[in-house]
């Protein structure tokens, strides 16, 4: 019974670390990307001959931000399927 109990804390345990994670993990690009694409759009309204430049760099900038979205889900997975 003892044992019972000690696999039900730890399951609750990693279930509470993934979701922190992935919690907290997901606000950075969230919130980045999202002042990306508006400062973007602002500079592509004063300057239209710039949109290019600016979209390409936007994207770049996206993609890179939303890399630790997607570490912290390699994490949430790491705690909750291998640990």
């Amino acid at each position: 019974m003892d044992q019972t109990i000690a696999e039900a804390i730890a399951i609750a345990g990693k279930a509470i670390g993934a979701g922190l994670c992935m919690g907290i993990g997901a606000i950075g690009p969230g919130v980045g990307e999202g002042t990306a694409v508006s400062k973007a759009l602002e500079g592509m309204a004063r300057q239209p001959e710039m949109a290019g430049t600016l979209r390409s760099t936007m994207i770049m900038g996206c993609a890179i931000a939303e890399t630790t979205g997607i570490y912290s889900l390699l994490i949430a997975f790491l705690i909750l399927f291998v640990l």
